[in-house]
């Protein structure tokens, strides 16, 4: 062990005796000035409480009555990992995005609530992010943005009120996801300070504090998609040309006891419908949901780039380069334990 690795583990191990695993509980949501303290203490908090039209009248009907025939962008997967490193057929590990494919609210619905018990191969999730529901654009004066999702926009705030007010900002990107228990978010870590609210269902969190990235054993990979092959119509994975490699944890199934290393300290959240999630910057999540449909929105506010915070997050995950995937034997016996194969 190197004596940075000695310092991140000192570090972690210290993190871990001042806060433990436990998470604040919330009865309602807070006020713009509690919210600030616990985004000073940057620890994820559970909410109770969160209110909003989308939580009353998102049933099925309402959802294609209201989308109509509109077409709509939807991740499609042979196994439920978009967004993941996945084991191709020649052997090598690649770090997966979905195949995208157009559809109407009734198509997508109809896919989800029939395909586990139909045994359908393909899984198919709403995931498409980036500010599906509203952007950066819509907070500026003059500028806007045209939603897949514009009739369902009349539902779901565009902010929330006490996290702009403590954060002095509006949200980068609110977010969309529809989804059943074959889909599964791998572990990984974003730059925003992130609301995430469930609408329907429940969705399971599997969280690490930043001060725990040494234990995601991240590697790059190179980039690969699902395409459709026009004769059989199965999901095919194809490595992409001309494309950087991806640095992203090796680590499938971090909320099965024993994947993780000693000295890890997971914590699982269940966040139910009605209930929101707030999870600061750098935290590692992973994350599936309940069995039927599960609905959940997401408020993403940028990080606050100066000062100590985002250095320090940056110091975490690791100075240089970290070693390629696929070129070690030994790494990959290790990997084959928890990577899954397309």
């Amino acid at each position: 062990m190197t004596s940075r690795d000695a310092a991140i583990r000192w570090l972690s191990d210290e993190y871990y005796e001042q806060n433990g695993e436990q998470f604040d509980v919330l009865e309602n949501p807070p006020s713009g000035l509690e919210f600030s303290r616990l985004v000073h203490i940057s620890r994820p908090v559970l909410i109770k409480g969160s209110r909003i039209p989308a939580s009353t009248l998102w049933s099925d009907e309402y959802l294609i009555d209201s989308m109509g025939s509109r077409a709509i962008s939807i991740a499609v997967t042979p196994n439920g990992l978009a967004d993941a490193v996945t084991r191709g057929p020649d052997g090598r590990l690649y770090f997966v995005e979905p195949h995208v494919e157009k559809m109407t609210m009734a198509e997508f619905l109809s896919t989800i609530s029939s395909g586990s018990a139909s045994g359908s191969s393909d899984v198919c999730y709403l995931q498409s992010q980036n500010g599906n529901l509203y952007s950066s654009n819509d907070f500026e004066e003059g500028r806007g943005s045209e939603s897949e999702f514009e009739p369902l926009r009349r539902d779901v705030p565009s902010d929330i009120p006490w996290c702009t007010e403590a954060l002095g900002k509006s949200p980068d990107a609110v977010n969309l996801w529809i989804g059943d228990s074959r889909s599964t978010t791998s572990i990984h870590s974003d730059p925003y300070e992130n609301v995430y609210t469930v609408v329907r269902g429940a969705k399971y969190f599997t969280l690490l504090p930043p001060t725990e990235g040494w234990c995601l054993n991240e590697r790059t990979y190179p980039h690969a998609t699902y395409t459709r092959c026009p004769s059989t119509s199965r999901l095919t994975l194809v490595p992409s040309t001309g494309t950087d490699e991806i640095r992203w944890s090796s680590v499938a199934n971090p909320h099965i006891p024993g994947v993780l290393p000693r000295g890890a300290h997971p914590i699982h959240v269940t966040v139910l419908a009605g209930q929101s999630l707030y999870l600061p910057p750098g935290w590692w999540h992973h994350v599936r949901q309940s069995g039927g449909t599960t609905i959940a929105l997401n408020w993403w506010y940028d990080t606050e780039m100066r000062g100590m915070s985002w250095v320090t997050l940056s110091f975490l995950r690791g100075i240089g380069e970290v070693p390629p995937g696929n070129d070690s034997v030994e790494e990959d016996a290790k990997q084959s334990q928890v990577i899954i194969t397309s």
